[in-house]
């Protein structure tokens, strides 16, 4: 079997609405798409964000035509490092979940089988909490009340067991008095987690780590920046340390390890190169008794049956995942968007990623893109506050 053609299309799909965080705000979720042509006239799906990917895979498109895509150990050096200087595990990870879903496909079963076998059959996904703009009669939440019925909610009509608070944008005090606020309405045994996104100093972050101890997160994401400002913070806290910012790459590990700096990572297909290298990760995190959650990415159906596949594999992954799926109002796959239940999405039964594109939808998301523009290109910025850019003086 042999590629014989790359189609990469960008979409944007609308979400409840806008998603504040602290660099910036999501107004819609944007992907690049990708279809993965053999001459056997199987075609594997990918997904990819980072916005406007359609150039980037049209230059890659060369090195791929004529490859076998079972020959992965071939394709891999060919995109991901052909040099010191240039090195993009995203885009690799697009095309590698596009030629296992071909695998899958030609051999009639799931990719799961293809990475080790399913271990469980549904994966369970924590509610991801943002503060969020209104967007006609939706949203608006922004005092820590707000915040703690809007959790409320999501758990009610998703069924999650846990909760991840997005913050480090507004006040550190106005961050923990909301989550005491979401700990007061879900009760002692809910899962809480808090994630500035590495926007505080050193200093704050271990201010908040003493003040939200009596609140017992299941773990505190990347309060500061990088693995000194982690190592420090982790000293001074029994509450154990998340990330999915300062331990994103293979050369990451042994500084971690050294430093002693983080408890739990959270693997992502587009960082750690892969499905195959989440695999590998998985077995160095087991090695280091690290925990293993998994990040999301304002991810489509494409990203998140592959998130599932890899996730119903991972032995030690003892963390709910993190998803913003449940903010979308659509997908681009048959069937519109996957059903939750009891905070839980099934592993496609395949074969290959077990999705398939629908082409009203994407026409529909496509012609949207082309209105809207790709945010990400401009990503440092608030247009409800046009002078906003993300620098925490105060923090």
């Amino acid at each position: 079997m042999k590629i014989t053609d790359l189609k990469a299309r960008t979409v944007a799909v609308p979400i409840e609405a806008p998603l504040r965080h602290s660099t910036g705000v999501h107004p819609y979720f944007q992907r690049t798409i990708i279809e993965l042509f053999t001459d056997e006239g199987i075609i594997g799906l990918g997904e990819v964000g980072g916005g406007d990917q359609r150039g980037a895979f049209e230059k890659l498109k060369p090195r791929l035509i004529g490859e076998d895509p079972y020959h992965l150990e071939r394709i891999k050096p060919k995109l991901l490092r052909p040099s010191y200087y240039l090195s993009n595990a995203r885009l690799y990870a697009a095309i590698e979940i596009a030629c296992l879903d071909i695998q899958g496909k030609a051999s009639g079963r799931p990719v799961s089988d293809l990475i080790g076998g399913r271990l469980r059959d549904r994966v369970p996904f924590s509610a991801y909490l943002f503060y969020r703009y209104r967007e006609g009669d939706v949203g608006g939440e922004t005092s820590p009340d707000e915040m703690a019925r809007h959790a409320r909610q999501l758990v009610k009509q998703y069924g999650f067991r846990s909760v991840k608070l997005k913050c480090g944008f507004l006040p550190p005090d106005h961050d923990v008095a909301t989550l005491y606020a979401v700990r007061e309405a879900l009760g002692p045994q809910f899962g809480l987690r808090i994630d500035p996104n590495g926007a505080w100093s050193r200093g704050t972050a271990i201010r908040v780590a003493q003040a939200i101890e009596d609140c017992q997160p299941e773990y505190y994401e990347d309060p500061t920046w990088g693995l000194e400002g982690m190592a420090r913070v982790r000293e001074r806290t029994s509450i154990p340390l998340a990330t999915n910012m300062c331990v994103t790459h293979f050369d990451h590990v042994a500084p971690a390890v050294a430093m002693n700096a983080v408890d739990v990572i959270l693997t992502d297909i587009y960082y750690w190169e892969g499905i195959r290298g989440v695999k590998a990760l998985s077995t160095i995190c087991e090695c280091f008794r690290w925990g293993v959650s998994m990040h999301s990415g304002v991810e489509m159906g494409i990203t998140l049956a592959a998130m599932l596949h890899t996730a119903a594999t991972l032995p030690n992954m003892t963390y709910d995942a993190d998803a913003h799926y449940h903010h979308l109002l659509d997908d681009v796959i048959v069937g519109g968007r996957m059903k939750y239940e009891q905070g839980s999405l099934p592993v496609p039964a395949g074969p290959g990623l077990g999705v398939e594109l629908d082409e009203d939808r994407m026409a529909r998301y496509e012609e949207l893109f082309l209105k809207q523009g790709d945010y990400m290109a401009r990503f440092m910025e608030d247009t409800r506050q046009p002078d906003w850019f993300p620098i925490n003086p105060a923090f």
